[in-house]
């Protein structure tokens, strides 16, 4: 019997219970939270060289970026985020209508609930507000263990349209939350079935702790060859969680639990033969050249978004544009006509960092 056809557990039996249908409204109203994120980027501990003669015209610098099946404007993702609330559906709408506009993917958040409530499918359901720039589904990957199959992956899939699956690891996330789910036995191999039969890509990711070397290998050599980073330097879920839990001790004992994202990004590089997606704490455009540098080849963002997105999806768009003129600007000033070009430019970490 293969780990896709094997019994899952059932589903808990707080699935449907009042504290687990308003924890996407309060991870997002936490997650607005300034105090949520981590204390400092380590992005800021390396630093470029300056080119002062790049031999190069602003205008002719090209951003575009090849991405599942689709051509970008540039290599930015709009990192997954929500879903499943009123507020998350205005969220995502406005993260769809931007990314669409700029030219950029866009991921959703968890469609679990979707899975067990259809009348919270159309909170994700922005397709038609994006035609043309990759869309990504995604689940937990822990949901595997508790009753969601192949069949609800691809359900998570056709409801939205998407490009691509990401299954999200959080661990910690589910360690500290007050109805965490945490059985991860077995989970790789349940992972790579699913990944083996359906239709489209299957992304992994992490949410805010990053992946390690080994753990990159582990997936690469189960047949992944999309990782996301999600590292340590931008929100803290186990600050989110904690409060959640009203433990804010816990939350500080492993605010900085994990795998600095910049550190995750050349772990991965090391691997060969895949394509990185840097995120986790990316913070503006500077950030996301540095991420490209070090080996990433999208480059994902959520919180710089979030609030923006709260608001018109034209904040989002300004927001993305403003982003996109800061990566262009760190090209211009290191003579990288492409993100390609960013590769072979030296970036050099503070002595001591």
């Amino acid at each position: 019997m293969s780990a896709l056809e094997a019994v899952a557990p059932s589903p808990p039996a707080d699935a449907q219970d009042p504290a687990l249908r308003d924890r996407k409204a309060e991870h997002i109203r936490l997650a607005l939270e300034s105090r949520m994120q981590t204390d400092a980027s380590a992005f800021d501990d390396y630093r470029f060289g300056h080119e002062a003669l790049p031999e190069l015209d602003f205008d002719a610098i090209d951003l575009s970026t090849e991405f599942l099946g689709r051509t970008l404007r540039a290599p930015l993702l709009i990192s997954c985020m929500t879903g499943g609330t009123e507020i998350a559906a205005r969220i995502n709408r406005n993260l769809a209508l931007a990314a669409e506009a700029t030219g950029v993917a866009v991921g959703v958040g968890s469609q679990r609930k979707a899975l067990e409530d259809p009348d919270k499918a159309d909170s994700f359901r922005v397709r038609d507000l994006a035609p043309s720039v990759p869309l990504l589904a995604n689940l937990g990957a822990v949901q595997l263990n508790y009753g969601i199959g192949l069949d609800g992956c691809r359900r998570a899939v056709e409801m939205i349209g998407a490009d691509a699956l990401v299954f999200h690891l959080n661990p910690l996330q589910e360690a500290i939350q007050p109805e965490g789910q945490c059985n991860f036995a077995g989970l790789l191999d349940r992972m790579a079935a699913v990944a083996h039969r359906i239709e489209v890509p299957v992304i992994v990711k992490e949410v805010g702790s990053g992946l390690s070397e080994a753990t990159g290998r582990t997936l690469a050599d189960r047949g992944f060859s999309i990782l996301d980073t999600a590292g340590v330097g931008g929100t803290s879920w186990a600050r989110i969680e904690a409060a959640r839990a009203n433990d804010l001790d816990l939350g500080e004992l492993f605010a900085d639990w994990g795998v600095r994202t910049p550190e995750s990004i050349a772990a991965l590089a090391r691997i060969g033969g895949l394509t990185i997606i840097g995120s986790g704490g990316v913070r503006h455009g500077l950030d996301a050249a540095k991420a490209l540098a070090l080996g990433a080849r999208m480059v994902g963002m959520a919180y710089r978004f979030l609030a923006a997105a709260t608001e018109s999806p034209e904040r989002v768009i300004e927001r993305v544009e403003r982003t996109i003129r800061e990566l262009k600007i760190a090209m211009f000033c290191l003579g990288a006509r492409t993100p390609a070009d960013l590769a072979q430019v030296r970036l050099e970490r503070r002595h001591g960092s």
